[in-house]
């Protein structure tokens, strides 16, 4: 039994979920129930990201205080777990002060026992979406390319960490594969971006500015900036670091596959040994926003479709590492043609032949269908080796259109079929339905738990 410990990053409580945060969440449920079906000791963690500016400026929009808004929207983040049908094994808060605090000051009093937090005055550009300091590079037409909006001009006195003396190792680290970055194009992307040079980075705030968060050890007046607060979260499970998976989103590997391993190296720790980066959900090919008034609700879905449905559609219709879109004309065409009509019928069709004729799986399959199972599982372990969640999803609808079409062929309903015939065919058919549910396990997991349970009458109710 291997370990295998896993990570979704820590979701920002300034809003409420939408589908994007449920993408993350699906797709490291579904590696995490992989390894587990395979035998491994996993454990998944979750949480929320809660202090910052955002979160201020959130709360004060809504006219509550900072704890009132995250104790609210962490609830509901939470909740995801019942709503998408989640394992993860913990949830951290970050502003959890019994539980994530003093991992955050340990951490802060090594960086600063190894030498490499110090203080100094500093005039950057601030970009409040990133709760960071960004440079002229991160800049188009004036404004961070990844949020639209102009940084604040801010000069304040803050404590520092010595990025730039770990910049290079951690490039050689990512170059080597040591830190695997997943797909290949992304571990590309922040090597360039540290081939340019790096620069020191700012580890805390001006209490009187930023008074939401927590306090630099042995001086009240700074608060520990937001990633060297957040990034900490990974380390709460006891004895489970180093993680052996990250999953991210391309918006936040810049933190991870350089501030945090930077952070590690500087304290002594492990490194990290992957990390999976996914990209952004677009609704009907356009960015998701409040003001536009398209942002997908993933509660109102799993509500209205159930979980493993949502759970489909991310999976096999968003490209695991790449940008992909939401559409509710395609997520009720995939829900019909691939859910209702094509496992759930196969499902429905073999459960009530058999229940009718008293017939069990057959004990030697036919070649055919032994051969297609074969081929399922061959690629499904294969296409999940390489986090190829998509791919691996539609192996087994492959063999589900196989099992359908068995049935087609040999039609055990028709009287014009021998009795003999239609027991061997409806037998084979519950054989190909036993390998559907063990591969689908990690993928829909309400759906496998009934056909194993011998309740595959309705999987998906046409709505």
């Amino acid at each position: 039994m291997s370990k295998f410990y896993i990570t979704t990053s820590i979701a920002y409580v300034n809003g409420a979920p939408h589908v994007g945060h449920a993408l993350e969440f699906v797709q490291a449920d579904t590696i995490a129930r992989y390894r587990r079906q395979a035998g491994d000791d996993v454990f998944l963690l979750s949480g929320t990201d809660e202090h910052g500016a955002k979160i201020v400026r959130a709360a004060e929009a809504a006219g509550m205080t900072p704890r009132e808004l995250v104790d609210i929207n962490a609830e509901k983040f939470r909740a995801l777990k019942d709503a998408l049908n989640l394992s993860w094994d913990d949830f951290i808060r970050t502003s959890d002060e019994a539980r994530h605090w003093p991992n955050v000051r340990a951490l802060w009093n090594k960086l600063v026992a190894s030498g490499d937090i110090y203080k100094k005055t500093y005039q950057g550009l601030y970009c409040v979406g990133h709760e960071a300091f960004i440079t002229e590079k991160d800049l188009e037409n004036g404004t961070c390319r990844d949020h639209d909006a102009a940084p604040e001009i801010i000069e304040e006195e803050n404590y520092f960490f010595r990025l730039s003396k770990y910049a290079e190792e951690v490039k050689k680290k990512i170059e080597s594969s040591e830190i695997a970055i997943i797909p290949q194009g992304r571990a590309k992307e922040i090597v360039n971006f540290i081939s340019q040079g790096m620069e020191d980075i700012s580890f805390s705030r001006p209490r009187k500015d930023l008074a939401w968060g927590i306090p630099v050890p042995h001086d009240d007046t700074q608060t520990i900036y937001v990633w060297c607060d957040a990034l900490v979260n990974y380390l709460y499970p006891e004895g489970k670091w180093p993680a052996d998976l990250h999953c991210i989103g391309k918006d936040i590997l810049r933190f991870h596959a350089l501030y945090w391993p930077a952070m590690l190296m500087s304290v002594k720790m492990p490194l990290p040994k992957a990390l999976f980066v996914h990209g952004h959900i677009t609704a009907d090919g356009q960015k998701m926003s409040k003001s536009l008034g398209n942002v997908i609700d993933p509660f109102s879905l799993a509500q209205k479709y159930g979980a493993d449905a949502v759970r489909y559609y991310l999976l096999r219709e968003i490209p695991p590492t790449d940008d992909g879109d939401f559409s509710m004309a395609k997520f009720a065409e995939r829900y019909e043609a691939d859910l209702a009509n094509g496992l759930g019928n196969f499902a429905a069709r073999v459960t009530a032949l058999a229940s009718r004729g008293g017939i069990t799986a057959a004990a030697e399959p036919e070649k055919t269908v032994t051969e297609a199972i074969i081929k399922a599982k061959e690629t499904v372990r294969a296409k999940m080796g390489e986090y190829r969640l998509h791919e691996a999803v539609h192996a087994v609808w492959d063999l589900i259109t196989f099992a359908n079409q068995y049935l087609n062929d040999a039609k055990p309903w028709d009287k014009a079929v021998a009795e003999t015939d239609k027991a061997r065919a409806i037998g084979n058919g519950l054989v190909l339905l036993d390998a559907v549910a063990d591969l689908l396990t990690p993928f829909l997991p309400n759906a496998t738990e009934k056909i194993k349970a011998g309740n595959a009458g309705m999987l998906f109710p046409r709505i």
